[in-house]
């Protein structure tokens, strides 16, 4: 069945109207019609109901709730990954991957070997796209909530942002004792866990940038032997996780 976000002020006396792209989609792509049904997550509190069609027109598409449905569909973990920005098209990888396993929140980084180079106008449009992905991953993944997309950061001003998390890893491929297994082993379970992690663009993290980033709460980690690519790193990282604290089945 194909999901649908909408904010609370779009659901009113168990009728729902879906507006702007999601008309186009559910009408010329999906080709649905009056009495099909469809699933439908308010992205303000994450309910979740089964819908039914009832009126089609090019600005909206009325539904009309039918039963809330009971969904456990998001971790407990609150997982945030602040990556260094990559060249072309890796950023929209990253972000479709990691909103499919589970991710929270998602901040580009300007590093020190990052190729690529937004200005203020660009970092708006980029963000605008990378967010309507987060939109679509998580509606195929059947989500009940949207990852953050924020604008990007200089990694000399991420060091307040971190200190909100229980801890924060970096993948760096320098480390050669701390083995992510290790690490989160001596993490506590607990719920609403918070974990921030960093990943380097093409080329790493520099030992500067390592050595700004030093904490107590902040620990550098190895993947394994082997190099991973920028945008295959958080996805691996991120499944670790997930699989670490029971989130994968």
């Amino acid at each position: 069945m194909f999901k649908f976000f909408v904010t609370e002020d779009q659901i009113k006396d168990k009728i729902i109207d879906i507006i702007e792209d999601d008309v186009n989609h559910i009408k010329n792509v999906l080709r649905l019609e009056v009495e099909d049904k469809i699933e439908v997550c308010d992205i303000n509190n994450s309910n979740n109901y089964l819908c039914k069609i009832i009126e089609l027109n090019k600005k909206y598409v009325k539904c009309e709730i039918i039963e809330e449905i009971k969904n456990n569909n998001e971790t407990n973990l609150y997982l945030h990954i602040f990556q260094g920005i990559p060249k072309a098209e890796k950023m929209e990888t990253i972000i479709q991957k990691t909103t499919e396993i589970g991710v929270s929140e998602i901040t580009p980084l300007i590093m020190q070997r990052c190729i690529t180079k937004l200005d203020n106008k660009t970092s708006l449009k980029k963000v605008e796209r990378w967010q309507k992905i987060a939109e679509v991953a998580a509606k195929q993944s059947k989500r009940d909530k949207i990852p953050i997309i924020n604008l990007p950061i200089n990694i000399k001003n991420v060091y307040e942002k971190l200190t909100n998390y229980d801890i924060v890893l970096i993948a760096y491929e320098e480390e050669k004792d701390n083995a992510i297994k290790k690490i989160l082993n001596k993490v506590p379970k607990k719920k609403n866990l918070k974990i921030a992690i960093i990943i380097g663009p093409e080329g790493g993290i520099t030992k500067e940038e390592i050595k700004e980033l030093s904490n107590e709460n902040v620990k550098t980690v190895t993947l394994g032997k082997r190099i991973l690519r920028t945008e295959t790193a958080p996805i691996v990282l991120v499944s670790i996780i997930m699989y670490e604290f029971d989130e994968m089945g």
